[in-house]
């Protein structure tokens, strides 16, 4: 059978990766185009002998040049075909999330087979990220076929709120910015503000103004795991953010919980919550840099917490600057373990992909020999599953969690 899109020839090396399962082909892999492509539309790829590899987005402006959206020639890319992948990705957050399907990550880009799409849900209002030029140009039909596949959920969507705000975006071609996005029944104006329950705890997400999309759904479960240790203890919740692992902790019976971040107004919004949670009374919240926090009640041989938690930003966003983003793990878990008395609790995490969980359980160990301390690990974890792992594609393999005693 014809087919109606154009094609590219890709080197043997991309074609291996692209049947081991990864859906991207860079720049210095395309051969050549067999014919004009226009860029964010879709592209036959084949290899020097002919052989058919799947259709994805083609950009000549962008290093990732194809990104590969289908490996079935029976799928024609219409509105039928991204119907049933938005369906797919609300049915699989319904099963893996059950009651939780009402704040969680709906569309996780090439996990979901959306490449460079990110949508988060709070309640009834969406929170889109696009990162790719073939999303962006598809993106009032997906929009609609994401809200018309809720609704026949019973979910009617108050607001899509768009953080355009990556410069991943410029690489592709594209401007960067956030706003509401304009369709009848949604609102043009929104406050930024809706209220949602994870854990039993209830949060304020600022959608607008926030951190990414407003609320890192990533740590839901761990959270959860985390505060199973709270009960009775002096905890240190560092990079507190709004507070969640901190709230969490303090609900589930911790004696005091100390939150330190070193931004203001994430430390105003935690405080809002514990005040919306009624947490208030065991909480205590502190703008610090964590390292300093740390080095200071080291000098003054302080052991005032049983628990620490370290829930630090990504300290690397690229495979160049790995060794410096390890010196700096490194050194914050040596400090939060030579702080822990014997038989205390740490909770330790990376969100960087490019951090390894081998990098990261190598780095721990030498913390923790720096420290003179040994590691009781209690449990190892990642994202939640509304964040899914795609074999193949180890992008989508982004956050190491560990909860260990310090013996």
């Amino acid at each position: 059978m014809e087919r109606p899109f154009a094609s590219v020839t890709v080197t043997e090396k991309a074609a291996r990766s692209l049947r081991a399962g990864h859906p991207w082909v860079f720049a210095g892999e395309v051969l050549t185009p067999e014919q004009p492509c226009p860029d964010g539309e879709i592209v036959d790829v084949y290899t020097p002998k002919g052989r058919w590899q799947g259709a994805g987005f083609y950009n000549s402006r962008s290093l990732i040049r194809v990104r590969v959206v289908s490996r079935n020639t029976n799928d024609r890319m219409d509105e039928a075909f991204f119907a049933r992948r938005v369906r797919y990705a609300l049915d699989y957050r319904r099963t893996v999330m059950g009651p939780d399907f009402a704040a969680c990550r709906l569309i996780f880009g090439e996990a979901d087979g959306f490449p460079g799409w990110t949508v988060d849900r709070f309640g009834d209002v969406l929170v889109s990220e696009v990162l790719s030029l073939g999303i962006e140009r598809r993106r009032e039909l997906l929009y609609r076929l994401l809200r018309e596949a809720l609704a026949e959920l019973g979910v009617t969507v108050r607001v899509i709120y768009e953080r355009n705000e990556s410069p991943i975006r410029e690489k592709e071609g594209l401007t960067c910015g956030k706003g509401a996005y304009a369709a009848p029944g949604l609102e043009a104006d929104p406050d930024g503000h809706t209220e949602i329950t994870e854990n039993g705890v209830l949060y304020d997400v600022d959608y607008i103004n926030g951190q990414k999309t407003g609320f890192f759904l990533d740590q839901k479960y761990n959270r959860a795991a985390a505060a199973r240790l709270a009960p009775g203890r002096r905890v240190l919740d560092c990079f507190t953010h709004t507070g969640a692992f901190a709230l969490n902790c303090a609900k589930a019976g911790a004696e005091k919980v100390t939150a330190v971040d070193v931004s203001a107004d994430a430390l105003a919004q935690a405080r809002k919550n514990a005040e919306r949670n009624g947490l208030t009374d065991r909480m205590e919240f502190v703008q610090a840099d964590v390292f300093e926090l740390l080095t200071g009640l080291a000098q003054q041989h302080l052991r005032p917490y049983d628990y620490i938690i370290l829930d630090p930003p990504a300290f690397t966003k690229s495979g160049a600057t790995v060794d410096a983003a390890r010196r700096g793990y490194r050194e914050i878990n040596r400090r939060a373990m030579s702080l822990l008395p014997r038989g205390g609790y740490l909770a330790t995490c990376s969100c960087s992909h490019f951090m390894t969980d081998d990098l990261f359980r190598a780095m721990l160990a030498d913390a923790a020999g720096d420290a003179g301390v040994s590691l009781r690990q209690i449990e190892a974890r990642q994202q939640g599953p509304d964040h899914p792992i795609l074999w193949g594609v180890p992008e989508t393999d982004y956050l190491k969690f560990y909860l260990f005693q310090v013996v």
